[in-house]
């Protein structure tokens, strides 16, 4: 990818480090049951916020990318194989934590017959089995396109499913080496068509070179897929090895862009420089 011109980070996306009691609490927690979060894996810069709330997303399915997407800080390579007793570990740390909305994540899984969707359901069957079980939100790769991955997510009836397009389809080749948007619009119209009742949501970030009409003709093609929550957020290089940021967005850009959304029709839009996917998905549920 060309990295554009070097921007400085503005000041309203310096945030607080870690620390405090519940953030301990949490990171004990999850050490216990041997358990991996985006949260640490892909640096995410609400991390002190979300964990010192008693909130984290599960990174299931290990922590090694068989993509490796350019913004993304998890690395790549190749996975080992998916640990069955993650489901059961998952849920024990949810009942230690006392989650109420408990998001779900993976790495891409495209070695696996089933892309981890298997997995995903694994799950949700021990989350639901907890008293009393929390609502979830499962966060999914593209599964490669795969109908019958999909329908195995699906049926496990997660209350929230996202999957994130990331960026606008100009950008995909260099942003996103091995995705496709087209097949990314696909999986949200068909959970949609799978089952009505299921709330999908998807979401993308700025600051790769992107224009606003861009912007918004993604949020466009989002709604017509069924898709009815959206999240936009600001890119953030993870290191000197990531692209750049081409463009810092202003607060009042995203406010601009969150007033779009709901223009469009969306019923739940959180646009800011510091929103993520799962950023306070526990208000969603």
């Amino acid at each position: 990818m060309t990295r554009p011109a070097h921007a400085e980070r503005p000041p309203w996306l310096k945030v607080r480090a870690p620390f405090g009691g519940e953030v301990a609490r949490v990171a004990e927690v999850l050490d216990k049951h041997g358990l991996v979060t985006v949260c640490r894996e892909a640096r995410c810069p609400n991390v002190g916020e979300c964990w010192g709330e008693g909130t984290a997303t599960v990174l299931v399915l290990g922590d090694v990318c068989f993509r490796g997407c350019s913004f993304c800080s998890v690395k790549p390579g190749t996975p080992g194989l998916p640990d069955p007793t993650e489901p059961e570990r998952v849920a024990a740390a949810a009942a230690d934590l006392r989650w109420k909305h408990v998001v779900v994540t993976s790495v891409t899984r495209d070695d696996l017959p089933d892309g981890g969707a298997g997995h995903f359901a694994a799950v949700v069957r021990e989350l639901r089995a907890l008293s009393p079980p929390p609502s979830v939100e499962l966060l999914v790769p593209d599964f490669s396109g795969s109908r019958e991955a999909l329908s195995t997510v699906v049926s496990a009836r997660p209350e929230i499913l996202a999957h994130n397009v990331e960026t606008v389809p100009r950008l995909y080749p260099s942003v996103r080496p091995g995705a496709v948007y087209e097949r990314s619009l696909e999986l949200l119209s068909r959970a949609c068509r799978m089952d009505p009742r299921l709330m999908v949501k998807s979401g993308l970030m700025v600051g790769f070179g992107e224009s606003r009409d861009e912007v918004v003709a993604v949020m466009e093609d989002l709604y017509r897929t069924g898709c009815r929550s959206v999240t936009v957020g600001q890119y953030l290089s993870p290191s000197r090895n990531h692209p750049r940021v081409g463009k810092y967005w202003s607060i009042e850009e995203f406010e601009e862009l969150g007033r779009a959304a709901r223009r469009i029709g969306f019923v739940r839009v959180a646009s800011g420089p510091l929103v993520r996917s799962s950023y306070r998905a526990a208000g969603e549920a």
